[in-house]
């Protein structure tokens, strides 16, 4: 005799025949359910009831048959039979049997169906993990169960319990509309210990929530832990070089940060971090007065540290400052009159030179007419002389003793 309360399950002819009161049956296979007390041969004084998901309230169910022998109909030894067990038999079965010597017996039945699903499998699986770095291991995916049962993770061998730091586990069950059985998803993340483990085995296991059920298990994967590589100086570029544009032109700054995987990279403007998605490459089109300022990049990577870059500074010139800066572009006015001021400086220039030569000659030859004048003149001057010295002469020679 089986203890009251125990789960049991006979497999035999018609799929489950029980004598006690807890009764777990497959999906689609025939259920058996004795009647205590009742007489094997008609006449009989039985009466079967069942509240389960097809019915609203208990159904009394009479040897003599009716619509529900579909369902479940009596058997002329007073058994219960139900053709095929579904999901809506789930339910409560009692019979009352009263024998020819007035002596009455009452059974009662629980039922639970099941169904086992297919041997679970990991989808999408990772080839290798970084050291220190959260990382999806896979998704565990279990089709075709009932009840829903729950799904566990194994790290060689040994089940993973999530703590929400280093193991931490999605999941996510769903429910056909038509059969009522379950799908499972189990995603599994893990941030893997430097210097740990460099090949951990990982696996996923399938547990039916029914007693003396056991687990199904996946087929282990093993994966490669990398260790990460220290991350380099981040390196700021900007063009054009110096950061110096004119109005309206357009400036690039470039985050260099080698590292594996790739860090995200965030923009800082005058000290304060600017609301963009994380992009490499920050583009400044038509500066305005607005986009001056001192620049930098953060660097921020799961294994190391957030690293800042080295400030640049963008600045407008004012046209006309020390010739035009690089990456401006001058106004096809602006060249053109600034070019006609050129042709006419340069021939004012050739004008004036042509002046003080011509003023040169005529100064030359000026001097040259007048020095054969001066000469004779010179001449006539000491020609008077000389004949006022003569009569001097003259009269002093007279006067003598």
């Amino acid at each position: 005799m089986v203890a009251a309360g125990a789960w049991v399950l006979v497999l035999g002819l018609w799929g489950a025949v029980v004598g006690d009161r807890n009764i777990s049956a497959r999906i689609g296979k025939p259920l058996v359910l004795n009647c205590k007390g009742a007489p094997k041969k008609p006449p009989q004084q039985l009466e079967w009831k069942l509240n389960t998901g097809r019915t609203e309230a208990w159904k009394v169910l009479s040897p003599q048959g009716g619509p529900w022998d579909s369902v479940a109909r009596v058997l002329p030894n007073g058994s219960l039979l139900l053709p095929a067990v579904g999901i809506q038999d789930e339910g409560t079965f009692r019979c009352r049997a009263t024998s020819r010597h007035g002596k009455e017996t009452k059974s009662n039945y629980r039922v639970r169906v099941y169904q086992i699903p297919g041997k679970p499998e990991i989808v999408d699986p990772a080839s290798e993990l970084m050291a220190g770095v959260p990382s999806k291991v896979g998704t565990c995916v279990s089709e075709g169960g009932y009840p829903a049962g729950t799904l566990s993770w194994h790290l060689d061998g040994k089940t993973l319990t999530p703590d929400g730091k280093g193991v931490s586990v999605k999941e996510e069950t769903r429910r056909h509309p038509e059969t009522g059985l379950f799908t499972l998803h189990s995603e599994l993340m893990v941030t893997p210990a430097q210097g740990g483990a460099p090949h951990p085995s990982f696996s996923c296991s399938f547990s039916p929530g029914l007693p003396r059920r056991r687990a199904l298990h996946t087929a282990p994967i093993q994966l490669s832990v990398l260790e990460p590589v220290p991350l380099e100086e981040v390196q700021l570029v900007v063009e054009p070089e110096g950061g110096a544009v004119a109005p309206g032109g357009t400036v690039t700054l470039t985050c260099e940060a080698p590292a594996q995987p790739p860090p995200q990279i965030h923009w800082i403007k005058d000290g304060m971090p600017l609301p963009l998605p994380a992009s490499p490459v920050l583009l400044l089109p038509e500066v305005g007065p607005e986009d001056q300022g001192t620049y930098s990049c953060v660097a921020t990577h799961p294994s190391h540290r957030p690293q800042e870059s080295r400030a640049v500074s963008i600045s407008i010139t004012e046209t006309g400052e020390e010739g035009p800066t690089a990456g401006s572009v001058a106004e096809p006015g602006l060249g053109t009159l600034a070019l006609a001021l050129g042709i006419l400086g340069g021939l004012g220039t050739a004008a004036l030179l042509i002046g003080v030569i011509v003023w040169h000659r005529r100064q030359r030859r000026g001097e040259e007419r007048k020095a054969p004048e001066n000469q004779e003149e010179e001449e006539e001057e000491r020609a008077e002389l000389n004949q006022q010295e003569e009569p001097e002469a003259a009269e002093s020679s007279a006067g003598g003793p």
